[in-house]
């Protein structure tokens, strides 16, 4: 897949305002329905900033429960793992547990919810089927010490990680770093160096052309 939109190379104010061009190119390949997320996601971006952080949570986790549809990436890209962009994601209309958890990062980091809250994190969940699944949540933490927050898919409502027994946490991480789940436990709170290679082809891909 390839598309060519006009987005920023950096987060920022306003960081994925699509320009008039981008989207007539957008729906000219993709079509009207893609042309509508797109706009539809710029319309969540440019939210109130100055609301709480838990309003912006609870909008942007409806949000992408309720507009996207999970498929496994074998159905969605034909390849066994793709870690997806927002823009990728919002263009096919449907991602997996990871493309989630990454689109809400983004959206909440553009509505100014601090990156040190958040991690793309990593769980075993069981329950789920026949086998613990390989998962991925997105937590956020109000304070360092506190327990955090689970925005997840697979349970639309935001809890807190003590209330999600299906979910046993492995590593965490974002744009700062990364936190294994037995580091947090033992106290150490130091992150450990992000060397995700899905992580960085997406963030390579971010903003420019996408493949």
């Amino acid at each position: 897949m390839s598309l060519v939109l006009a987005l920023p190379q950096s987060i920022g104010e306003d960081p994925f305002k699509f320009s008039s061009a981008a989207l007539e190119k957008a729906e000219s390949k993709y079509g009207a329905d893609t042309r509508k997320r797109l706009e539809s996601w710029q319309g969540l971006l440019a939210s109130d900033k100055k609301t709480d952080d838990m309003s912006k949570l609870k909008l942007v986790n409806d949000y992408f429960n309720e507009r996207i549809m999970f498929v496994s990436d074998a159905q969605n890209w034909g390849v066994e793992d793709y870690w997806a962009t927002p823009v990728e994601m919002l263009v096919k209309g449907r991602g997996d547990c990871e493309d989630f958890a990454i689109a809400k990062y983004f959206s909440l980091q553009a509505l100014g919810v601090s990156e040190s809250k958040m991690r793309i994190t990593y769980v075993q969940a069981s329950g789920h089927g026949p086998t613990n699944l390989a998962h991925m949540v997105l937590t956020y933490y109000p304070t360092p010490a506190a327990v955090p927050l689970v925005l997840d898919n697979l349970i639309p409502e935001i809890r807190p990680a003590a209330q999600r027994p299906d979910l046993t946490p492995v590593y965490g991480f974002n744009g700062q770093g990364l936190w294994l789940a037995k580091d947090r436990s033992s106290g150490n709170a130091a992150p450990r160096k992000n060397n995700i290679g899905y992580w960085d082809k997406l963030m390579s891909r971010r903003g420019r052309e996408l493949d």
